[in-house]
């Protein structure tokens, strides 16, 4: 399943030759994976209360097209799952009009907040977490 979020381009977010700065597409991508999160019936007060929340560890990002002020962005969220303590998400940022404008892919875990280790099976945990698991790709 793909979740999508569409977010505003604001002025504030460019950089000097007018499009959006590379340090906010992070911004937008963490932006989505919380909706996509929410989406699945996770909050933060869920994580919090069991003890564990979500890393990012490795991010890489491709542009195709700048966004600029005022453009709309789809910022699409895919969770891939294997085996072992780390999961991957693809994301895509689409203007408006449908064109690419970027896409990020990122390696990510589930830290058990006391321990400070990542938890072994972070896909069963994020199944038993979410009331929703079908928009996680569980």
């Amino acid at each position: 399943m793909t979740f999508s979020v569409r977010i505003a381009v604001r002025g504030y977010e460019l950089d000097a030759q007018g499009h959006v700065n590379n340090a906010v597409y992070h911004q937008y991508g963490d932006h989505a994976r919380w909706e996509c999160l929410r989406a699945a019936g996770i909050s933060v007060d869920d994580l919090l209360s069991g003890g564990i929340g979500p890393v990012t560890l490795e991010n890489t990002i491709r542009y195709h097209r700048e966004l600029r002020g005022g453009d709309e962005v789809d910022v699409t969220c895919v969770f891939e799952w294997g085996e072992g303590r780390t999961f991957r998400v693809r994301q895509e940022f689409r203007r408006a009009d449908g064109e690419l404008a970027a896409e990020m892919t990122g390696v990510g875990g589930l830290m058990d907040l006391r321990a400070r280790r990542l938890l072994d099976d972070p896909k069963a945990r994020w199944r038993s977490l979410a009331r929703t698991p079908a928009v996680l790709g569980l």
